[in-house]
């Protein structure tokens, strides 16, 4: 456990959960964090974190680093403590999950020649497989997402920075995520949009099987005569919200777009949402929750879009 001097433009009540799998940089997310200015502790017990949260709020905010080695990991108890700490209302709860393709962290595992704490007596690739498997509701659980595949150590540091840097003279750090309404709402949004009356690409049959980033489904959405007021009322809210939340001193804010398979309308309202953002300056990370779960069954990768 790390204490450092406390930076008076982070705000000590944040803890900052970091997990993910083995080999995809959550001990170098830790060390950015600590040098950032949060006070970080590694592989702590389970059932110690409540107490090292409980009494008063430190000067320091917090990152804890939990992942399948720590002693006592299960997945329930790691989502009970997260209800847990999400339910204290003088604190804001953050979880930070790192994720990696399986071929890449296949690949990191074969450099370093390290056996993995899933299969140590077996292959890297049965442990990394059973791994993902496992923190499968972990990562559904996550508010921040950054997939390391394709990126060195400085990168990260970068990404991780954009996210939790103190916030002094910089835009806030945007989220913008789609998803299905059959699956339930995603977990730590701030605002949510429903595009479901938007017409549904799914009843054409050329266009069902595509997803909202494809040319042909971007062109069949954007043509409802409903979209172009509803895109600018959305633009404008979001442009003007923007400095009122940083003003607020806010992070981070997350918006989400939801439609009934979360596959073509709300996919393309994300990305459009998107450009138009980046067009602004503003750095925006963007997930597509449903089209990530079809990867995965497919493919048996864990990938972010």
């Amino acid at each position: 456990m790390t204490e450092t001097t406390a930076d008076q433009n982070l705000d000590p009540a944040r803890i900052v959960l970091v997990t993910g799998p083995a080999g995809a940089g959550r001990s170098t997310a830790i060390h950015v964090l600590e040098d950032l200015g949060y006070e970080a502790i590694d592989n702590l017990p389970l059932s110690l974190v409540p107490r090292v949260v409980d009494g008063p709020v430190r000067p320091n905010p917090l990152a804890i680093g939990i992942d399948t080695r720590n002693r006592e990991f299960s997945v329930d108890g790691l989502l009970g403590l997260i209800e847990t700490l999400a339910g204290r209302a003088e604190r804001q709860l953050t979880i930070l999950y790192l994720d990696c393709r399986a071929d890449v962290l296949l690949r990191r595992y074969s450099e370093t020649r390290r056996r993995h704490p899933m299969a140590p007596e077996e292959s890297p690739e049965t442990g990394i497989s059973r791994e993902l498997a496992l923190l499968g509701p972990i990562r559904e659980r996550a508010d921040t997402l950054v997939d390391t595949s394709d990126l060195n150590v400085h990168q990260l540091r970068d990404e991780i920075e954009q996210w939790f840097a103190p916030r002094a003279g910089r835009h806030l750090a945007l989220s913008l995520q789609s998803f299905s309404y059959k699956r339930g709402l995603p977990h730590s949004i701030d605002m949510v949009f429903d595009c479901r009356f938007l017409a549904n690409p799914h009843w054409q049959p050329e266009l069902r099987q595509l997803d909202g980033r494809d040319a042909a489904v971007v062109a069949y959405v954007r043509a409802d005569p409903r979209f172009d007021e509803f895109f600018e009322r959305v633009l404008n809210l979001t442009r003007m919200l923007l400095p009122a939340f940083q003003e607020e001193g806010k992070a981070y804010l997350s918006i989400a777009f939801g439609c009934t398979g979360g596959q073509h309308r709300s996919v393309t309202l994300v990305e459009t949402l998107g450009k138009a953002l980046a067009e602004d300056g503003l750095q925006v990370s963007i997930r597509h929750r449903e089209l990530e779960a079809r990867t995965d069954s497919h493919t048996g990768d864990v990938r972010r879009n």
